[in-house]
């Protein structure tokens, strides 16, 4: 009897050990997969983080590209205009030549007025594109503007530092000077 009790327990204390094991284990299990989805949220959340700051970087990045092509875009547009209106610029010079050496000849009145038409037709359209006369004769020498090819002794001392002529016209397109005037300076 004494075995039976031993042996009964020794059977109890198995299965309560079992027990007491399993629950350990599914409380171990159950914290596991608690600590599991915590884990597994945080990093969830830490991937969305990251996809959203990619997502934000990506657009940042192609707005820029957007602006930066829209840029060189105008200014590749800006430039062949501007090569463009240099080449017109000699025919400009040819123009005004034409029409000083008409009017100083008593050669054909119908001739001058034609080349005068032409002359303003052209030289409006290039105005309305941004093409500017840099004013010179009688104003001060301004390196910005003008190029000094010459000088000459001043009839006045008004006209000392002044401009007195001009040998070839300077043009301003849009702002920036794309030819200096040629001038002679009173010294």
């Amino acid at each position: 009897m004494k075995e039976q009790k031993k042996e009964k327990d020794h059977h109890h204390k198995t299965v309560h050990d079992k027990e007491h094991q399993e629950s350990a284990s599914n409380t171990e299990s159950q914290e596991t997969s608690t600590a599991t989805d915590a884990t597994s949220e945080l990093n969830k959340d830490e991937q969305i983080a990251t996809l959203n700051d990619k997502y934000i970087r990506l657009a940042a990045e192609f707005d820029n590209y957007r602006r930066r092509t829209l840029k060189e875009r105008q200014e590749l547009i800006f430039t062949a205009g501007e090569n463009i209106i240099t080449g017109i610029l000699p025919v400009l010079d040819d123009f005004e030549r034409a029409m000083d050496l008409l009017s100083k000849t008593d050669g054909n009145q119908t001739a001058l007025e034609g080349t005068g038409l032409i002359y303003n037709k052209l030289q409006s359209y290039l105005t309305s594109k941004g093409l500017k006369v840099i004013e010179a004769k009688g104003a001060e020498l301004d390196t910005d503007f003008h190029e000094a090819i010459a000088q000459i002794p001043a009839s006045s001392k008004e006209l000392k530092n002044k401009i007195v002529d001009v040998v070839q016209q300077g043009y301003m397109l849009n702002g920036k000077v794309i030819r200096f005037a040629k001038v002679v300076v009173g010294q």
